[in-house]
């Protein structure tokens, strides 16, 4: 089979990016043998050349190329759910925690790391982390809170 060298003004096939296919393009540019700008002759947009994507070949139930010479991953863990991530955490912490030193909750009132909190509506809550400015991260029995704080 003869291969001629491309040049600009021939058809190839490209993936167009408007139609979202592989299609017909014009060469538009060439930067030495490179193919880099083409116009499609389907919607007559111009746009960089894009390869089309090669087709794999499946041999042995195997794909030849480049998916063949990587390795394979064991398959991704799923992530807990925060919310249940966080009952557990309060789960753990509860029998370590000395309810009757909590600190009544005021906007305005100072708390450090790991202070007790009394929360009219969310109860008994732990400081587990102070942003500043002003507000505090509080993990209650139904989950993490910001709270304000007077820091």
């Amino acid at each position: 089979m003869i291969t001629r060298k491309l040049s600009a003004g021939d058809i190839i096939e490209a993936r167009c990016t408007k139609c979202r296919e592989v299609m017909n393009h014009r060469i538009v540019a060439m930067v030495g043998e490179k193919v880099v700008r083409v116009e499609c002759n389907t919607c007559r947009g111009i746009h960089n050349y894009r390869q089309p994507a090669e087709a794999k070949v499946v041999i042995g139930g195997k794909s030849a190329g480049k998916a063949a010479s990587k390795t394979v991953s064991p398959p991704r863990k799923t992530k807990k759910d925060p919310d249940i991530a966080d009952k557990e955490e309060w789960e753990s912490l509860l029998p370590s925690m000395q309810v009757d030193q909590a600190i009544m909750y005021e906007m305005n009132a100072k708390f450090k790391l790991n202070d007790l909190v009394q929360h009219t509506a969310f109860g008994i809550g732990l400081v587990t982390l102070i942003v500043k400015p002003n507000k505090m991260h509080v993990l209650f029995q139904g989950g993490k809170k910001l709270l304000r704080c007077g820091v």
